[in-house]
């Protein structure tokens, strides 16, 4: 198999919700030697950015997206588990959650996993998270990026909170934010004072990437 085919079949294997195929794949990946950050971010996270743009435009519903997420966790954990990250110079230190009265977490999983591929260290807080907690956790880590998820429109004003605090608390400035979620948009970001929106999982590397730089 060439390696487009492999990233091709990856893909694949997450938009059907094939977990045999997915770690069959992962597994010719590796007998190939392929890199396998860029396998989870050419193939495996194509596929659930694929499967995102068909649920935002209604072509799939919401148990099919959980399916394939269920998948996705468990090639990143297997991808993950292969990866000494002890061996990689941490290049930051990332808090990321899902605010408080929204329990989805389908891709503040994925942005968190392939964060840390990348060499940050994340600190994933889970979902529904007060806002002081990203707040403080920020503090206890003297962390660089803070990443919230709203996937409501009604929890979307906790991403708002969260900035109020950090400003408050004297952290605007020292702790670069960035927000997501279906319903939040750059306008929103630009509207609470967050640094970056991102809309999937592959913008927020960029951006921490670029944040990274200028470290």
């Amino acid at each position: 198999m060439s390696k487009e085919a492999i990233f091709e079949a990856a893909k694949q294997s997450i938009i059907d919700s094939d977990e045999d195929q997915a770690l069959e794949t992962l597994k010719e990946a590796e007998a190939q030697g392929i890199d396998m950050v860029e396998l989870l971010s050419e193939g495996f996270s194509a596929g659930m950015k694929e499967l995102g743009d068909l649920f935002g435009s209604g072509e799939i519903f919401l148990p099919e997206l959980i399916f394939a997420t269920e998948v996705m966790k468990k090639v990143t954990s297997e991808i993950e588990s292969k990866m000494e990250f002890g061996d990689i110079q941490s290049k930051g230190v990332m808090v990321i959650g899902t605010v408080e009265g929204d329990v989805h977490d389908i891709g503040k999983g994925i942005v968190a996993s392939l964060i840390k591929t990348n060499g940050v260290t994340v600190h994933d807080l889970g979902r529904e998270v007060p806002a002081q907690v990203f707040v403080d956790k920020v503090k206890e880590l003297n962390a660089d990026f803070l990443g919230s998820s709203a996937l409501l429109t009604t929890t979307m004003t906790e991403q708002k909170k969260i900035e109020e605090l950090l400003e408050k608390e004297g952290l605007k400035g020292k702790v670069k934010t960035m927000v997501g979620g279906a319903p939040v948009t750059q306008r929103w970001a630009d509207r609470i004072g967050a640094d970056a929106y991102c809309e999937d999982a592959a913008e927020s590397v960029q951006v921490i990437l670029e944040w990274i730089k200028a470290l």
